[in-house]
Formats: C-alpha cells, sequence, structure tokens
C-alpha cells in the first residue's frame, strides 16, 4: 500500500468553521474508508500548515479522496508520497 502525507492549510471559509474541524475529519475519515484507504494520523499542527494527515492506499483513491476534500472549499493540500524503509530499500536495490 502506497503512503501520502498531506499537509493541510485551512482556507478562509475553513478558519471561520475551525471548530468544525474535528467533525470534518471524522466525515473525511469515513469517506476515505469507503474509498478503501486508511487513515493513518492526523495532527492539528502549528506554523506553516494547519494540519497533516497520514493516508495508506491506493492513489486513485487518495486522489479522488483529495480532490473531494478540496471541492468543499475548507482545506488546500500538498500531499507528497512517503516511502517506508523496506520500499526505499527496494527501489535503491533496483537502481542500475
Amino acid at each position: 500500500m502506497a503512503t501520502f502525507i498531506s499537509l493541510v492549510n485551512f482556507t478562509d471559509q475553513g478558519i471561520r468553521t475551525v471548530k468544525d474541524s474535528p467533525d470534518r475529519f471524522h466525515a473525511v475519515k469515513a469517506l476515505g474508508e469507503t474509498l478503501g484507504l486508511t487513515v493513518k494520523a492526523v495532527y492539528w499542527t502549528v506554523g506553516t500548515y494547519d494540519l497533516v494527515l497520514i493516508v495508506e492506499g491506493d492513489e486513485e483513491a487518495a486522489t479522488s479522496l483529495l480532490l473531494k476534500v478540496g471541492s468543499l472549499g475548507n482545506t488546500r493540500t500538498q500531499t507528497l508520497r512517503g516511502f517506508s524503509e523496506t520500499e526505499i530499500r527496494r527501489i535503491i536495490g533496483n537502481m542500475p
């Protein structure tokens, strides 16, 4: 399974309703599960980003989830593909 790390910022709309953020997260988690994704962790943060979300699953399912969440207008995301030590060892081992 692929791991995706999303760095999330609230939009103006999202910060106005920040008190609803934990409930919105549970809705996102439930939607992710219907797509076959596993939400491994979420952290509300202080600094450049407002949340960090870690999800495992299929790339297309993760992209669908992120597009749906973005379409709601509360957040903007920057998503990174993460590799475990085992995965990166395999990738490096395939280098010519």
